[in-house]
């Protein structure tokens, strides 16, 4: 009779997920198995037990012979452990790290091209039995990349590839540089920005896209859209098909007005609430407004959104700058420019993220009503805070003297093309007409979908799950920044979904943006951003960067720094 051998007993739990006891003891070829504990019956079934010896002695067969092992123990990566799938083999993971290996090679494999967008990954349980891993080690792997934008699961269907990084490589300084035949369409850093430039930005190919304003759209609730949708239409009459209402549908408006009450302090009634397709129509739709009564001038924060400066400028307005520094804009400034009108981010400035504090707030208070002035409030970034509270809508301190305006481009994404205009009562009709000349009103189907999504509670679920992704990849930005770029000075960490770092020094912002798209990081100069002269710095998007891409893009931006220099 053989002698006896040491065996470990693992009792577990609903298909492996959970192992509630591990016993090692030493059992007689003719030994009863012990009974599981008490409290497994507690449990939800089904159990099962693992009995594996800890010697690679092998099994008894039925006449207490030796007969062939099957398979080694979960914890043994032999040389024959591996899979078809990428041809992975484990036996090169460090020991203790296999999930992070098994994520950086998905990783590599989705940016390579070898995963493309739509592949299904195999389950869980079975690339863990090719690999010769516990099944938590993948699990693990795959809530990694979940995390980070890349895979995506749908339940009963699997898990899939969800997002890839453009890996098409940056064109050489000179084609970027060149200002007439192909080569045109590539961002010309040297050259003031035109009016294309943010086009031919995101045109320009690069490994790891860092540019401000963009949302993590690997993140956008298709299944919640769905389910919302299919609602819709099953309640859709006939006639809810047509033309409608200018101002968007009554459900829609009446479901803004009562987000923007309960989130930014507004309290507005619906039929106040226009539906936009966005921050740029409030504007143009504004802008119209006011120039029909003689406006020639706008004044914007300096720095301010070089893209709302272009908008104005489209329209032949001057765009007088007004200082912006730690307590926001310079209301003293403001008054002493002369002008009436003025347009201003005051929650999360762009791009210096700095919060318009108290005492500013008072005292544009004092001079809207002493003056008669008039606020262009862009509610921007204000639902992605992280270390600082809430704070309400100038709107709410002003409503008879601010057009206020928000979307929903950086909650969900910018391709929806839904956003919100409220204009002060006595230009509520005029920009009414504005908006039904403009293009007779949004789409409908939109409309009632997010009406759905706000009113279920799926919009706000969203937006927290956003707020500590987005909180996990700022930190990643930041550590990246402290260690790698420990000169620059961070901007703007506590709302957002980007940050500004300054440099002291007298390089050109321009140049160092065109190095580090020459090494593959897309990112946008401060300069772009100030209408006076300013210390050099880069605006730094992290919303759509996981933090392994972010940190990588940081080390890349300091290459580039170390070029210029």
């Amino acid at each position: 009779m053989p002698a006896a051998a040491v065996y470990r007993i693992a009792w577990v739990v609903n298909s492996g997920a959970e192992v509630s006891t591990c016993d090692t003891l030493t059992l007689a070829p003719t030994s009863v198995i012990p009974i599981a504990p008490a409290a497994m019956f507690r449990a939800r079934p089904p159990f099962a037990v693992c009995v594996v010896p800890t010697v690679p002695t092998s099994p008894l067969s039925r006449d207490n012979g030796p007969v062939p092992r099957s398979k080694p123990e979960l914890s043994d990566r032999s040389k024959d452990a591996g899979t078809d799938f990428l041809q992975l083999d484990v036996s090169r993971a460090p020991q203790g790290g296999v999930s992070g290996w098994l994520s950086e090679q998905l990783r590599a494999a989705i940016a390579d091209g070898r995963l493309p967008v739509g592949t299904r990954v195999p389950p869980g349980r079975v690339l863990a039995d090719e690999l010769r891993v516990s099944r938590g080690v993948v699990t693990e792997a795959y809530r990694r990349l979940i995390e980070d934008g890349q895979l995506v699961g749908r339940g009963r269907s699997g898990t899939f590839v969800a997002a890839a990084p453009v890996t098409a490589p940056a064109p050489p300084a000179s084609a970027r540089t060149s200002t007439t035949g192909p080569a045109a369409a590539r961002t010309d850093f040297a050259a003031p920005p035109a009016h294309d430039v943010f086009d031919l930005l995101r045109a320009s190919p690069a490994r790891i896209d860092l540019t401000p304003g963009v949302p993590d759209l690997a993140a956008f609730p298709r299944g919640a859209w769905l389910r919302a949708e299919r609602r819709v239409l099953d309640d859709l009459e006939p006639a809810d098909f047509g033309y409608g209402d200018p101002r968007g549908v009554a459900p829609f408006r009446r479901a803004v007005a009562d987000w923007l009450a309960r989130t930014r302090g507004v309290r507005i009634e619906p039929g106040r609430v226009v539906i936009v397709t966005g921050v740029a129509q409030a504007l143009e739709l504004v802008t119209r407004v006011l120039m029909d009564d003689g406006l020639a001038e706008i004044a914007v924060e300096d720095p301010g959104s070089l893209g709302v400066r272009q908008h104005l400028a489209s329209r032949r307005l001057r765009t007088p700058p007004i200082p912006v520094d730690d307590g926001g804009l310079r209301v003293d400034a403001l008054r002493a420019s002369g002008a009436s009108v003025v347009a201003l981010t005051p929650a999360h400035q762009f791009p210096t993220g700095v919060v318009l504090d108290g005492g500013r707030r008072r005292e544009l208070v004092t001079w809207a009503e002493g003056t008669g002035g008039l606020i262009l409030e862009d509610d921007y970034d204000a639902e992605h805070r992280y270390d600082r509270p809430p704070v309400p809508a100038v709107q709410a301190l002003l409503p008879d003297h601010v057009f206020y305006t928000g979307s929903v481009s950086k909650t969900l994404a910018p391709a929806l093309r839904v956003g919100w205009l409220i204009a002060p009562p006595r230009y509520q009709d005029a920009v009414v007409i504005a908006k039904r000349y403009a293009d007779l009103g949004n789409a409908v189907l939109p409309q009632l979908v997010l009406t759905e999504l706000m009113g279920s509670g799926e919009l706000e679920r969203h937006l927290r799950m956003l707020r500590r992704r987005h909180r996990r990849r700022r930190d990643a930005m930041i550590e990246a920044i402290r260690t790698r770029i420990p000169a620059a000075r961070i901007h703007g960490a506590a709302a957002g979904l980007h940050l500004t770092i300054t440099f002291d020094a007298s390089f050109r912002d321009t140049d160092l943006a065109a190095a580090a798209l020459d090494l593959g990081v897309k990112t946008q100069p401060l300069s772009w951003h100030y209408q006076a002269p300013a210390a050099p710095g880069l605006v730094l998007g992290y919303a759509a960067a996981p933090p392994s891409e972010a940190a990588h893009g940081i080390e890349l931006i300091a290459e580039a720094l170390r070029q210029i220099r």
